[in-house]
């Protein structure tokens, strides 16, 4: 699979344009399979741990959040059993994230109530300083992954979590778990100076976005994207280059951000994927851009917000000049 020239990429300077991605901490996978450091990581003074109450995060602040990271010393205890994951270091401090919501409302999560408020992950990570959504996407989705699978899938068995929250363990069958992360395909099709964008029933009024699914068993993602596009707009597609790739943890998924080049604009809608889609020409999209994340109550058409890769596939696309290729 090729990529769009880097001449005319989004990213080939300054940081990351991604919403979840840039995440700062060094992930150390040496070191969270070595059971005596995670030991002393925990007990460690330095330590640090992001609570989060049904997946949302402890934040302080309202106009500007910032993620409200506490010692682990004095909270590891309160944390749900089984689900203290180690994030990674950084300047020589170990960062955890755990579940802090058994049985327990946040106001009444004790020590909690006073140190920030829980925020829901995806209205505030737009918000969030360079790199801290990335850290938040990675603490989500591990902290699910374990509220999820703490049984064994082979005998059913109770699993215990392990290095340092990456595996989990089956101590009656000896079976071994990972966590999972689901490849998604988002593809903007193009037709020289157009380019098709549909809807969902449940988008709000006038958002139009690129096509999306998830990447099956045994494909490839060219396949993926071709099989998509051909299920939910009837369109067949040729050439599909990488465009960049987005963290999306809504549970875990990751977006492979792709342009494919139509080679046919007939539209045959699946309704029950889609409630429409469009060829929309440069100038349609340039505004919908504009009218991105617009107040509520705006009926025109207009992209996802800045934060979606839709947003930042749309937005390459609308300034690529070369009208000969996708």
């Amino acid at each position: 699979m090729t990529r769009p020239s880097d001449r005319s990429s989004p990213r080939t300077s300054g940081p990351d344009p991604y919403v979840f991605a840039g995440n700062p901490l060094d992930r150390a996978s040496n070191l969270r399979k070595d059971d005596d450091w995670v030991a002393k990581a925990y007990r460690a003074d330095s330590s640090r741990i992001l609570p989060l109450w049904q997946l949302k995060p402890l934040v302080t602040g309202d106009a500007s959040p910032r993620l409200a990271w506490q010692s682990l010393v004095a909270l590891a205890d309160v944390a749900t059993d089984g689900t203290l994951v180690m994030l990674g270091v950084r300047d020589g401090c170990a960062y955890f994230a755990a579940d802090f919501s058994e049985g327990a409302e946040p106001e009444g999560a004790g020590s909690l109530v006073a140190l920030g408020q829980f925020a829901d992950a995806r209205g505030i990570a737009p918000q969030l300083a360079a790199g801290e959504a990335g850290t938040l996407a990675q603490a989500r989705s591990l902290v699910d992954w374990h509220l999820r699978h703490s049984f064994c899938a082979v005998c059913g068995a109770r699993t215990e979590a392990a290095d340092g929250g990456y595996v989990r363990r089956c101590p009656s069958c000896a079976a071994e778990h990972f966590p999972r992360t689901d490849p998604v395909v988002i593809m903007l099709v193009c037709d020289g100076d157009d380019c098709l964008l549909g809807r969902q029933a449940h988008f709000p009024e006038g958002v139009y976005s690129a096509l999306a699914g998830f990447l099956e068993p045994g494909e490839t993602i060219e396949e993926a994207v071709r099989r998509e596009v051909m299920e939910e707009a009837g369109i067949e597609v040729g050439e599909v280059l990488y465009h960049s790739s987005q963290p999306w943890p809504f549970p875990a998924s990751l977006m492979i951000g792709c342009i494919a080049k139509a080679a046919g604009r007939r539209i045959t809608l699946d309704t029950y994927e889609l409630e429409d889609a469009r060829w929309f020409s440069r100038a349609q999209v340039h505004e919908g851009l504009s009218r991105a994340g617009a107040w509520e109550g705006e009926t025109r058409f207009r992209m996802p917000p800045p934060f979606a890769i839709a947003h930042q596939l749309a937005h390459w696309w609308s300034g690529n000049v070369q009208t000969d290729a996708p």
